[in-house]
């Protein structure tokens, strides 16, 4: 249902049906209104509502699905209405991720996400929240009702869950910094839900991780080292994928993974060279990355399932050399080495060291230090000045020098 200006269009409508897909249901009616504005109680008429309740009753469905988000009162409403059982679309997502997380932490994630949109749409659905309920301890105090109980015990398990994500995001920062010692170059798979970031992740890795055509077919974070060339290697990480109208309580609940994100040297932006929406789906990737706080990091763009479209790998380059995308098929392989070559690239890039030609050291009687070195106290950055050269062969990414600059106290004239 769209209201006013808000509807929906065909391609949203088609994600709500695979999305319902991927939670097990089977679409057996669409049903399109457009109103001005919702009707508090209904969200739409009374006579819509009553007709759609008929279509109910003709189908024998079970659950409707709305592709926005409704008030509590609403649902309540058109549950009493209609007998059966009413979602929005993220509540909706919110059961596809209850049912695809497998470890832990993704688990606490999910509940945390859960408990959250639950505390935000506590309403008196049955007479017994209206009663109260006398006596002490873990009871609740004389005269506090039932729905003050629930919210308390929702308080109370949000800080339970929230703890123990603490306890693991700790573990996560300690395995970060032990590939910050080894100085890890970092690449992570970013992009719209079924673009193929699993499969391209297979197939650079090799790992034979789950991948389906499917929404949300992956959702825990799956890292693994891949070696590239003797000496060159790289630790590649498959994300969950984003989608329109991400509930904000997953953003926040998933934020310690969507860091990790944040913290990579580089991130593969894989889109559906299909998907006849796929701008759009750019549009709201890069929203949720400048969201996490990652739309800095440098960034190449993966057209993936060119197999589909007729479309030739190819590495596409811009005005400076840099990389602006590349178009693989994760599916059959086309491409997949020519991006493993690209990736070469840049990690060797990045472990080679800087070039630097210092043409006028500081002079010594200015500077205090021995002929022919560099005092460290002394500003660095005039002995380099103008004169300094970099090399023009190395790889850019995003036109920014990968160089990483030495330490003043290194630089010898």
């Amino acid at each position: 249902m769209g209201v006013g200006r808000h509807r929906r269009t065909d391609a949203s409508l088609d994600e709500l049906a695979a999305l319902a897909a991927s939670a097990g249901h089977l679409e057996a009616a669409r049903v399109v209104c457009h109103r001005p504005k919702p009707d508090p109680g209904l969200y739409m008429g009374r006579g819509k509502a009553e007709e759609i309740g008929l279509l109910l009753e003709q189908t024998g469905t079970q659950l409707v699905l709305f592709d926005h988000e409704i008030s509590a009162i609403q649902q309540r409403n058109l549950e009493r209405l209609w007998k059966v059982r009413v979602l929005d679309r993220t509540e909706l997502i919110l059961d596809i991720f209850g049912q695809r997380a497998r470890s832990t932490e993704g688990r606490l994630q999910v509940e945390l996400a859960k408990l959250q949109h639950q505390s935000s749409r506590l309403v008196r659905a049955w007479s017994h929240l209206e009663r109260q309920r006398g006596g002490i301890g873990v009871r609740g105090g004389p005269g506090e009702t039932q729905l003050e109980m629930d919210r308390r015990m929702l308080a109370t398990r949000i800080r339970q869950v929230r703890e123990r994500l603490a306890r693991t995001e700790r573990q996560r920062l300690t395995r970060r910094k032990a590939r910050d010692r080894r100085q890890v170059f970092t690449v992570s798979l970013v992009g719209y839900t079924n673009a193929g970031k699993s499969t391209l992740f297979n197939a650079i890795t090799g790992a034979g991780t789950y991948a389906a055509d499917q929404l949300f077919a992956t959702l825990d974070t799956l890292s693994r080292r891949v070696v590239l060339a003797p000496g060159v290697d790289l630790v590649l990480s498959d994300t969950v994928g984003f989608v329109r109208d991400l509930p904000h309580q997953l953003v926040e609940a998933f934020r310690a993974t969507l860091d990790e994100t944040a913290q990579a040297d580089l991130l593969l932006h894989v889109v559906d060279a299909s998907a006849p929406d796929r701008t759009e789906q750019i549009e709201q990737v890069e929203q949720v990355l400048a969201e996490i706080g990652a739309d800095q990091v440098p960034q190449w763009r993966v057209w993936n399932k060119i197999d589909l479209t007729g479309l030739s790998p190819e590495v596409e380059r811009d005005a400076c050399g840099s990389i602006a995308r590349l178009s693989v098929s994760a599916r059959t392989g086309e491409g997949v080495a020519a991006l493993r070559q690209a990736l070469e690239a840049i990690v060797a890039a990045q472990a080679r060291p800087a070039e630097f030609c210092v043409d006028d050291p500081v002079p010594h009687d200015e500077s205090g230090a021995e002929p022919g070195t560099v005092d460290p106290v002394s500003e660095a950055t005039d002995a380099v000045s103008d004169q300094t050269r970099l090399p023009s062969d190395r790889p850019l990414i995003n036109g920014m020098s990968d160089v990483v600059v030495p330490n003043p106290r290194s630089f010898v004239a």
